[in-house]
C-alpha cells in the first residue's frame, strides 16, 4: 500500500490517472497529447504507477495501452477510509438522536 500512497501522491501522476478514468487504452502518445511534461517524463510516472498497480498495461501490436485499474484505490477505501467514516456516521447518528430527545415535548 505504501507504493500507491507514494503514486497518487503527485500530482502529475494524479493527473494521467484521471486522464486514463476519462478514456481508458491510451497510448503513450496519447496521454503526453495536452500536458506540460516531456514524453520522457510521462514514461517515468507511467512506471511509478504500473510498480503500484494502478496502470495495467496490454501490447496490441506495436502500441502498448495503459488502463486504470482502481483496485488498488478501492483497498485504500476499504482500509483507510472505511473504518474512519463509520466512527464519524455513528458519532453524527448518536448527535441526532440526543439532540431528538431533548427536543421533545
Amino acid at each position: 500500500m505504501d507504493e500507491v500512497f507514494k503514486a497518487l501522491a503527485d500530482e502529475s501522476r494524479r493527473a494521467l490517472l484521471d486522464r486514463l478514468h476519462a478514456r481508458n487504452g491510451q497510448t503513450l502518445g496519447e496521454l503526453c497529447d495536452g500536458l506540460d511534461m516531456t514524453r520522457q517524463a510521462v514514461t517515468k510516472h507511467l512506471g511509478i504507477l504500473e510498480a503500484a498497480k494502478l496502470v495495467a498495461t496490454v501490447r496490441r501490436g506495436r502500441e502498448k495501452l495503459h488502463y486504470l485499474n482502481p483496485v488498488p484505490i478501492h483497498e485504500i477505501g476499504v482500509r483507510w477510509i472505511g473504518k474512519f467514516e463509520v466512527q464519524r456516521l455513528d458519532t453524527l447518528a448518536e448527535l441526532k438522536r440526543n439532540l431528538e430527545q431533548n427536543h421533545q415535548p
